[in-house]
């Protein structure tokens, strides 16, 4: 994946946006994972997680995020979460006795799973944060080119397509495919 161009920090509404969506996702696989491995999750706990995941998210979301630096975060959050998730859920005497892990470290299955949600989920994150920086590149570079035009008609003439528009990337062809339609020439002889 190509290192994204340098960018000016974003502002407050786009940073808090950016942190809320990080951390609404960060405790949904946080919770999901947890009930599904059958803990239970106080409301407390909930917001009190949220709150951890937002302040970690608000502080690297100045900038555009890469895999590199969300999938650390995303682990490290993710760990945090498991104990803290693990130390409020109170267990029942039977439920502890068939408990194999005491909550801090976790068996090898669930250290599978964890890995693959937080692998996954770290992609899923990367890539929405890629199209959206991408779509808001695009954007600015269209409304900077209709206020030129409805500011100054007159210098409209350095203003072209191939400037303003970021690249497109084209699918590469082939030097040496070659393109034939039909059935091999050896079957049309031994049947005509």
């Amino acid at each position: 994946m190509p290192a994204p161009p340098a960018a000016s920090p974003a502002t407050l509404p786009f940073r808090l946006a950016r942190a809320t969506a990080f951390a609404a996702v960060c405790l949904g696989l946080s919770v999901t994972a947890h009930v599904l491995a059958g803990g239970t999750v106080s409301a407390r706990n909930a917001a009190c997680a949220l709150a951890l995941a937002f302040v970690a998210a608000l502080a690297v979301s100045g900038r555009e995020r890469t895999l590199a630096v969300i999938l650390p975060l995303l682990a490290c959050l993710q760990a945090g979460l498991h104990v803290m998730f693990s130390m409020a859920h109170v267990a029942s005497p039977a439920e502890a006795a068939g408990h194999v892990h005491s909550g801090l470290v976790p068996g090898l299955g669930m250290l599978v799973m964890h890995g693959w949600a937080v692998g996954l989920t770290s992609v899923w994150l990367a890539r929405g944060e890629a199209a959206l920086w991408a779509l808001l590149r695009r954007l600015c570079v269209r409304l900077r080119r209709v206020l030129v035009l409805y500011v100054a008609p007159a210098h409209i003439s350095f203003l072209t397509p191939d400037a303003l528009e970021p690249r497109t990337l084209r699918s590469a062809v082939l030097r040496h495919a070659v393109s034939r339609r039909g059935p091999p020439l050896a079957a049309c002889v031994t049947s005509g």
